[in-house]
């Protein structure tokens, strides 16, 4: 919101011919003469000798409160026209205790943008206070909030509103988001920073915000190197694979973690996308495929093999990943139902991998709700918690 130059003149102009149409607002000569000089100063941008003309009427003793108030509407025209902020906010804020109902109102959302345009984040926050306490509501004024909160440093503050609005069913935008980000950032508040970034990608799922979160967890202290498929895994699922020793390591990972028809996906899409059979590695990569292949042929003929003796064993381990291995392949029931199987043996090595792979297999199979309560009940402190977490956010989508 912007103090009108023009209204401020206009409106003194107004007051100084006031006199004119009523008896009781006159001003008398020795006042009225220098304001006249004033306005024409003003509107000749000569603006400190327009101020001093409103100085020499001021100081005419025995002012009435019509003088007062034309002299005031001077000094704010002038003000404003000249850009001194200073003494724009100090004019408004001298005629607050003689305003009262939508005047004050108004006063109040001109001192926010006055404050926020001089840099006075403070003063900004306190007049916005008032202003929404006076029942303000010009969408301009209001909007200025969580630029001011930012500009005070106020991470508390502009979390708050953003917490108001998800309350309100609602989504903050992203412009709000990010000023929340980079304060947290600049505060070192990794936690604030990464919720964050959580609400970003959930309203505004671009790349770079997935990017950025994965990375994250993926180098937060204490992750476990053994989850690093889960990672790419998410990278897929989000779309953000766009290197080509994304797709070479996903693959051998997959295939390290015996389920080659998840290793054949990576392989399939980096072909397809042009990042893999290219230029002088292409024949490394073709290598890595035919091993992919001959895997893949190996582990469907075995599999039913391999399901019974997983299904003899005393550990579930062996069901959860033969389970992995059908998901791997597309067949996602076949694979829930052994994962399953495998965690109510309830003799498991890692009991939050195996529930965090079955979350992931009915993200993948479209039970969303199954997947919410499965992935929620993760709780491991070694990364597997925090993946859940991400597969929600995919899982919500």
């Amino acid at each position: 919101m912007r103090t009108s130059v023009s209204s401020l003149i206009a409106g003194a102009a107004l007051l100084l011919g006031a006199h004119a149409a009523f008896a009781d607002n006159t001003l008398r000569p020795e006042v009225g003469e220098p304001l006249q000089k004033a306005t024409t100063l003003l509107k000749a941008k000569q603006y400190k000798q327009a101020m001093d003309q409103v100085d020499a009427a001021s100081r005419v003793g025995g002012l009435s409160s019509y003088e007062s108030s034309v002299i005031a509407q001077m000094r704010a025209a002038i003000a404003a026209s000249s850009g001194d902020t200073s003494a724009l906010i100090q004019n408004y804020e001298s005629r607050l205790p003689s305003l009262s109902g939508a005047e004050k109102t108004k006063a109040y959302g001109e001192l926010v943008s006055l404050s926020y345009r001089g840099k006075n984040y403070v003063k900004a926050a306190d007049y916005l206070d008032k202003y929404r306490a006076a029942g303000g509501s010009d969408p301009q004024v209001l909007g200025l909030g969580a630029q001011i909160k930012y500009e005070a440093g106020d991470l508390a503050g502009l979390n708050a509103q953003i917490a108001q609005i998800e309350k309100g069913g609602q989504r903050p935008s992203e412009n709000q988001l990010l000023m929340v980000q980079a304060l947290a950032n600049k505060k070192n508040d990794t936690t604030t920073y990464v919720n964050t970034l959580e609400k970003l990608v959930t309203y505004y799922p671009k790349d770079n915000y997935w990017k950025d979160l994965l990375s994250r967890a993926a180098n937060k202290p204490g992750f476990s190197d053994r989850l690093a498929l889960d990672v790419y895994r998410l990278k897929k699922l989000t779309g953000t694979m766009d290197k080509t020793a994304d797709y070479m390591e996903a693959t051998q990972l997959a295939l390290q973690a015996g389920v080659p028809g998840e290793a054949e996906q990576y392989i399939k899409q980096g072909y397809d996308k042009k990042l893999l059979g290219q230029g002088s590695d292409a024949p490394r990569h073709q290598r890595l495929k035919e091993l992919v292949d001959k895997k893949v042929a190996e582990a469907k003929a075995s599999m039913a093999a391999d399901d019974k003796a997983a299904a003899g064993e005393a550990s579930g381990d062996a069901l959860v990943s033969a389970g992995l291995t059908h998901v791997g392949f597309g067949e996602y029931d076949a694979g829930i139902a052994l994962i399953q199987q495998g965690i109510r043996k309830d003799a498991l090595k890692k009991p939050d991998d195996a529930k965090l792979h079955l979350g992931y297999a009915q993200l993948l199979a479209g039970k969303k709700d199954a997947a919410a309560a499965t992935l929620k009940s993760v709780q491991g402190k070694d990364g597997t918690a925090d993946l859940a977490r991400l597969y929600q956010l995919v899982n919500r989508r």
